[in-house]
């Protein structure tokens, strides 16, 4: 929304077509065009499908932001191998398959922006009872030294690469919290703002990185995280 909002026409594409198809209609409230493809980044071929799919309907692919995420929670020394797979086939593989497959677009286009959403998560080791779900932290690090290596690397053909790790924000992951008073309180008192992000306190962030206000700014993640990491 904060890109539509900005003057950007907007694909937008996930598991849920249902959800897509809402957004949709909400860009198209702003006057830019929306469209919306269902897509599992899981899957491969899909994968490529999407990225064909979108330059076909846009014509100019100039921003890619990945925010697709998988986790799973699970004891760490009962974690199932096959968990680390879907979360790492989600969140590294298919961010980068993606990445890949719109830079070659972008590099004869002239240029871009590729943002990925990593978290704090990557940053930090987190007690068992607090955070049992190893292999998102370890994903979400790989993506904060992918961003930085395909900066480098595409650098020299016109392509910025970023990426955002947010904190705690109010999205169907802090369903566990919203609900319990006693977790809320514990909650708000690691947070030095003392309170979760919104909408709106992501919306700027990435306008930012995608527009030209960040043109001297490649191989950065920035943290919007309401000082929680600054603990």
């Amino acid at each position: 929304m904060g890109l539509a909002e900005a003057g950007a026409d907007v694909v937008v594409a996930s598991r849920k077509i249902a959800n897509c198809e809402e957004t949709v209609r909400q860009i198209e409230k702003l006057g830019r065009r929306g469209i919306a493809i269902r897509t599992d980044l899981s899957q491969r071929e899909e994968v490529d499908a999407l990225a064909d799919r979108t330059i076909a309907a846009v014509g100019r692919l100039s921003i890619l932001v990945n925010n697709a995420a998988r986790i799973w929670g699970a004891p760490t020394l009962e974690y199932p191998m096959e968990a680390w797979d879907r979360v790492f086939d989600v969140n590294v593989r298919g961010l980068w398959q993606l990445s890949q497959k719109v830079a070659r677009h972008m590099k004869d286009a002239g240029g871009g922006n590729i943002i990925h959403v990593s978290s704090i998560s990557a940053f930090r080791g987190r007690e068992e009872e607090a955070e049992p779900a190893i292999a998102y932290n370890a994903s979400k690090g790989a993506v904060n030294t992918l961003t930085k290596d395909m900066a480098v690397k595409l650098a020299p053909l016109g392509i910025r690469v970023n990426s955002i790790a947010p904190g705690p924000f109010w999205t169907n992951m802090m369903d566990h919290v919203r609900h319990d008073e006693e977790k809320l309180r514990e909650f708000y008192q690691q947070v030095p703002l003392r309170r979760a992000g919104l909408e709106d306190d992501i919306k700027g962030v990435v306008v930012f990185l995608a527009s030209e206000a960040s043109a001297f700014v490649t191989g950065h993640t920035l943290v919007v995280d309401g000082g929680t990491r600054a603990r």
